[in-house]
């Protein structure tokens, strides 16, 4: 992603600022706590050097020992509680497309656009938890009041698939008959709907907050913490699949086989269990303190720059307006130095005598911060075609799944469709191992780079694998229809399938878990990795947006591909009978756009300037002091800027 003078992330961004900041956050604190405070506290063992240097503290604000929080014990509760909460949200996503269809007979369109619009708010919400969080209250309090929301949503859920009054009448089996007139009341649609919905909100309080927890457990400050801390996506991806693989076999196959409403009261608990293991952890987190709204410090910087826009700007960027560094050290945060890229902006911070409000005057620091959300916005916007792509994992492959033979061994034991999903869990967890300690730690030893290969290339080699993987999709389901034209299976329904094993379609699941390993983990990391402090909440959320506005994505050309191949009496490359269908097709225009997508790829990255490690500019004339960074152009010669 850098080249070696700047391949440090922000993970450790602020190491690169004066070490006097940090001595002034834990001696600032110390003296308002006065002189008992703080010899009670070297006292108890710790001195000066062993209280974290990050701004971190304990929930009450007082300043904390490294060695009495934080660190992976902390994370231990963390990374359990995310093991079932995953296991409580993929046990509803991964089958919800068969009960749609199953029990509230809908088709395959709307029960898959149904399944993806829910999904695609699941992750969008955190949007409104990360401004919550930063701006108000706090990633720990945030979390927890939507936590007791998730565990509503879920509980409502449960009582809708299980309740008689709460569901329409079976037709046959199942969707078996394709004329059932036996259609779901509004009523009926409105509790399961709602409760769907409720848990949406909820996880937008959640998703956002809980791996940034987990991350403010490593101080950047220490060399060992800061070690510790490269690895914790990889393993934070580990404990999230983990999870899901449990939904993804043993809590769907409790669905198929045993019922809904033991299949939904399990997750539940699960949730239930994981809120309290959290809960438990409490005495040993670090929480960062809140900040100025991310939207409004964002929002006051383009108006004040637009304001400005024909204001001339200092030839000395140290001209331009910043507090006293006393006042970040004060608020235990470092000021961030002036960058030349999107110098327009920087006008924000231009002084002209006037006003000297949020909408006029802007300090450098806050235009950094605006500059380093807005220039990741066009590696967002690529990432939105592999998440649609995503999508299909429990939509229209779980659907493909329900017309093969799912029968496995001699005494014809029949594995649920959505099952094959735990193949993309396994397959990821295996990767993301053999990445972490053998691919990562040979390609140091090549390129010098901590990670092994910088983030956007690793996300690169994941939009490779996205071409490849709907490519052998639509191979697949080529193969899949003429099998079922040799045979004679015209139709879907359930007791018709098509003699050719479920495990032909294991391929796309399984390299769709390779992608992950490579596209998803990246994804989280280097929007947590180029947003700086105080956004980190909301730079995590920029990757869970991709995912929602992937999942709408999703929606929009299923609906339009069906209904534009629909047209003229045709019945379309998408119908309720998959044996009529052109999945192939459809899976072939994936590819193809996967492909454009990969170009408009190259084109983000070569463009991209990375955060950079900040050098010292002090005026030898005077006592003031600024930091410039100094960053690479966006075509610098070392290969790895290209990714």
């Amino acid at each position: 992603m850098q080249p070696a003078s700047t391949s440090c992330s922000a993970l450790h961004t602020h190491l690169s600022l004066t070490s006097s900041h940090t001595h002034t956050h834990t001696a600032s604190s110390a003296a308002r706590r006065g002189p008992a405070s703080m010899a009670g506290k070297l006292e108890a063992g710790g001195g000066d050097g062993e209280y974290t240097q990050d701004g971190t503290t304990d929930l009450h604000g007082n300043p904390i020992l490294r060695s009495e929080r934080g660190g992976w014990r902390a994370c231990s509760f963390v990374v359990v509680y995310e093991v079932f909460e995953r296991m409580a949200y993929y046990g509803i996503s991964s089958n919800l497309v068969l009960y749609l269809t199953k029990q509230l007979h809908q088709g395959t369109v709307l029960s898959a656009n149904n399944v993806t619009n829910w999904v695609g708010t699941i992750w969008m919400t955190p949007i409104i938890g990360a401004y919550i969080a930063d701006a108000h209250l706090g990633r720990y309090r945030t979390f927890m009041v939507a936590s007791v929301i998730y565990l509503l949503g879920m509980i409502l859920l449960t009582l809708a698939v299980s309740l008689p009054s709460l569901k329409p009448a079976k037709c046959g089996v199942g969707t078996a008959d394709l004329n059932c007139d036996q259609k779901a009341t509004n009523v009926q649609l409105g509790v399961f709907f709602l409760a769907l919905y409720i848990l949406a909100v909820g996880t937008g309080g959640t998703k956002p907050n809980i791996s940034t927890i987990g991350a403010d457990q490593f101080d950047e400050h220490e060399p060992r913490e800061r070690r510790q801390k490269l690895s914790f996506f990889n393993w934070w991806m580990f404990s999230i699949f983990f999870g899901t693989l449990f939904a993804n076999t043993v809590l769907v196959y409790i669905q198929d086989k045993i019922g809904w409403t033991v299949g939904y009261a399990l997750p539940t608990v699960g949730l239930a269990v994981s809120i309290a293991i959290f809960t438990a952890g409490t005495p040993f987190y670090r929480h960062k303190p809140t900040s100025e709204s991310s939207f409004a410090k964002m929002a006051g910087v383009i108006v004040a720059a637009v304001r400005k826009c024909r204001v001339p700007s200092p030839v000395d960027p140290r001209d331009l307006h910043e507090i006293d560094p006393e006042q970040y050290a004060k608020k235990k945060t470092s000021p961030l130095p002036y960058t030349p890229n999107f110098s327009v902006l920087s006008k924000a911070a231009v002084r002209t005598g006037g006003s000297t409000s949020r909408w006029s005057l802007s300090t450098v620091t806050q235009v950094e911060q605006t500059k380093q959300m807005l220039k990741m916005l066009p590696v967002l916007g690529i990432t939105f075609v592999p998440s649609a792509m995503l999508a299909q994992i429990n939509t229209l492959f779980v659907k493909q799944g329900t017309t093969l033979d799912r029968h496995v061994g001699a005494h014809g034991f029949e594995i649920p469709p959505a099952s094959l999903q735990g193949f993309v869990t396994i397959s990821m967890l295996v990767s993301v191992v053999l990445y972490d300690r053998l691919f990562v730690p040979f390609m140091r030893r090549l390129t010098g780079n901590p990670r092994g290969i910088s983030l956007l290339q690793r996300m690169g080699v994941g939009l490779v694998f996205h071409i490849v993987i709907m490519a052998i999709a639509s191979v697949t389901d080529r193969y899949r229809l003429n099998v079922a034209h040799e045979n004679g299976v015209f139709d879907s329904k359930v007791g018709k399938t098509i003699p050719l094993s479920i495990f032909v379609l294991l391929p796309q699941f399984v390299l769709m878990g390779v992608a992950d390993a490579f596209l998803e983990v990246a994804k989280i990391e280097f929007f947590y990795d180029q947003a700086p402090e105080g956004m980190k909440s909301l730079g995590t959320s920029y990757s869970m947006t991709s995912l929602g506005i992937g999942n709408f994505l999703s929606s929009l050309l299923l609906s339009t591909v069906a209904h534009i191949t629909g047209r003229h009496g045709q019945g379309g490359w998408i119908q309720n009978n998959l044996n009529a269908s052109r999945l192939d097709l459809y899976f072939a225009f994936f590819a193809v756009l996967n492909c454009a997508n990969l170009v408009v790829f190259f084109a983000v990255c070569r463009m991209y300037v990375y955060n950079a490690e900040v050098t010292h500019v002090v005026d030898g004339g005077g006592e003031k002091q600024r930091k410039v960074a100094m960053q690479p152009s966006p075509a610098a010669g070392a290969p790895d800027v290209m990714l």
